[in-house]
C-alpha cells in the first residue's frame, strides 16, 4: 500500500493492529530507537568525564559541566511536545526522518569542538533528534498495537532503546581509549547518523493510517460495545486545540498531572547518571572502561528489565508499578553514597535502573491508556515535553547543589528526595488507568488505591 494510498478514507478499517500482525515494522521501530539510543550514548561517558582535559571546562564548574545537559532538556522536551502534534498532520515517518537529518552534524561538532560551547550547541541537535525520533519510535509502534499490547509495547521500545544508550557508552570508551576521544566519537556517530537514515528511507512506513483507522472506530463504536471502555477525559472536546491538550496535560485532568509530574522528576535520576555519576567515579580513581561499565549497570538493568516490567503491567496495572518503581530508583540513588567500590557502585546503579524499569515504560502507557487515538500522538508529546523538562530543570539542579555544597554527594541526595517525593504525589493523586482494571462503566478507584 502506497502511503498515499494509506492516507485515504476508504481503506482505514482494513489495517490490521497488533504486535504479530505487524512484525515487521515492529522490528524496524525496535532497530530504530536503539539507534536512538547509540546516538544519545555516544555523549553518556566520555565527553562528561573528559569536559576539563578536552573541551576546557575549568575544574569545579559544576553549572557550566552541566550546561550540556540543561540545553538537551530544555530542546528535547520542546520538541517532544512539538513531535507529537506535527506527526498528526505530516505523518510520523517525516518526523522521524527530520529528527536523524539534525543529528548529522553532531559527530563533526564534537570532533571540531574548539571548547565546551560546541558542545553545548551539538547537544541542543541532539535534543532536536532524541525529541522528533524516540518520540516516533514510541508512538508508531502504540498506532501499530492493540490496547492489551501497550506495557509490553513500550516495555520492548524502551528496552531497545536504553540497552542502546548502554551499550554505547562501553563502546565509546572503547572507542575514546584505543582512538582518542574526538575521533571514537566522530566514527560512532557517524555510523549510527547513516545508518538511521537509510533504514528511516528505505524500511519504514508511516503509521499514522493505523492511529486514524482507532480513532474511527472510536467514534462509531457504541456505548458499551467494548467490554472495557477507557476512563478518557470528558471536559475536552472531540477535536481539542494543542492549548486544551497542554492544560488538560498539565493541570485539568488530576491523573494526567500526576504522570507528567512523576516523569518530570525521574528524569532527574537520568540527568545525574549522565553528567554527575562518571566524574563522581572519575573522582573516585575509576578509569574510563570501568565507568562504562558501572554507568552501563544502570542502563541495562533498565532496558532489561522492561521487558518484563512493561508486560507486568498489562496485567496489574499501571499504578504500583510506576508508585513503586519512584521509590525503589531514588532508593538507588542514595545508595551510591552510602558505600564504596565497583560492586557497591554497580549494584546501586542496577537497582536504581530497576526502579526505571517499574516507572517508565508503564508511566507512559498509562498516558496511552486515557488519551483518546484522535489525538493520543499530541497527549504523549505533552507528558514527554514535561518528562524531558526534567533533563534541563533537574540539572540545572543538580550544578546549583553542587556548587553551592561543593561536594557532589549532595546532589545524589537531591536526587533521592526528589524521587521520594514525586512518588507521594503520584500515589495520592494517581489512579489505575488500565481499562481492564478501572473501566468507564466502573465506580473510580480512589487515588493511591
Amino acid at each position: 500500500m502506497s502511503e498515499g494510498a494509506a492516507f485515504s478514507g476508504d481503506n482505514v478499517g482494513t489495517l490490521a493492529r497488533g504486535i504479530r500482525e505487524n512484525l515487521t515494522q515492529f522490528v524496524h521501530q525496535l532497530l530504530q530507537v536503539m539507534l536512538v539510543g547509540f546516538a544519545l550514548g555516544m555523549m553518556r561517558t566520555v565527553v562528561p568525564v573528559l569536559a576539563e582535559a578536552e573541551f576546557g571546562v575549568a575544574r569545579g564548574s559544576f553549572i557550566l559541566l552541566t550546561a550540556f545537559v540543561v540545553a538537551f532538556g530544555m530542546v528535547k522536551g520542546v520538541l517532544n511536545f512539538v513531535a507529537g502534534r506535527l506527526s498528526e498532520r505530516i505523518g510520523r515517518k517525516r518526523v522521524l526522518l527530520l529528527g536523524w537529518i539534525a543529528a548529522l552534524p553532531v559527530p563533526f561538532m564534537i570532533y571540531f569542538a574548539p571548547d565546551w560551547n560546541w558542545i553545548v550547541a551539538a547537544t541542543v541537535l541532539l535534543g532536536i533528534n532524541q525529541g522528533l525520533a524516540w518520540s516516533m519510535t514510541q508512538t508508531s509502534k502504540l498506532d501499530i498495537t492493540r490496547a492489551d499490547q501497550r506495557g509490553l509495547t513500550i516495555g520492548l521500545n524502551e528496552f531497545a532503546g536504553y540497552v542502546g544508550v548502554a551499550v554505547a557508552g562501553i563502546v565509546t570508551g572503547y572507542a575514546a581509549t584505543a582512538l582518542g576521544a574526538r575521533l571514537g566519537l566522530l566514527i560512532f556517530g557517524l555510523a549510527v547518523v547513516i545508518t538511521a537514515l537509510v533504514l528511516t528511507l528505505v524500511w519504514v512506513r508511516d503509521t499514522l493510517p493505523w492511529a486514524k483507522a482507532e480513532a474511527a472506530t472510536h467514534a462509531t463504536a457504541k456505548a458499551g460495545a467494548s467490554a472495557y471502555r477507557p476512563r478518557y477525559p470528558t471536559n475536552i472536546s472531540d477535536n481539542p486545540t494543542t492549548w486544551e491538550v497542554f492544560t488538560l496535560m498539565s493541570w485539568r485532568d488530576r491523573r494526567m498531572a500526576a504522570i507528567s509530574q512523576a516523569g518530570l522528576v525521574e528524569k532527574f535520576v537520568d540527568a545525574l547518571v549522565w553528567v554527575i555519576f562518571p566524574v563522581f567515579l572519575f573522582q573516585q580513581g575509576m578509569d574510563l572502561t570501568s565507568i562504562g561499565w558501572i554507568v552501563g549497570a544502570y542502563g541495562f538493568v533498565w532496558g532489561g528489565s522492561q521487558l518484563f516490567t512493561g508486560r507486568l503491567s498489562d496485567h496489574v496495572g499501571r499504578h504500583w508499578p510506576n508508585v513503586l518503581g519512584m521509590w525503589i530508583s531514588g532508593l538507588g540513588v542514595g545508595m551510591v553514597v552510602m558505600g564504596s567500590g565497583v560492586w557497591w557502585w554497580a549494584a546501586s546503579a542496577a537497582i536504581a535502573g530497576f526502579g526505571m524499569a517499574l516507572l517508565y515504560p508503564n508511566l507512559s502507557a498509562a498516558v496511552a491508556d486515557i488519551a483518546p487515538p484522535s489525538w493520543r500522538g499530541s497527549a504523549i508529546g505533552i507528558y514527554r515535553f514535561w518528562r524531558d523538562l526534567g533533563y534541563g530543570i533537574g540539572a540545572l539542579g543538580l550544578g546549583l547543589v553542587a556548587h553551592f555544597s561543593g561536594a557532589l554527594e549532595a546532589t545524589f541526595w537531591f536526587v533521592a528526595l526528589s524521587m521520594m517525593l514525586s512518588g507521594l504525589v503520584l500515589w495520592v493523586f494517581g489512579e489505575e488507568t488500565h481499562p481492564r482494571l478501572n473501566p468507564a462503566d466502573a465506580p473510580s478507584h480512589p487515588p493511591g488505591r
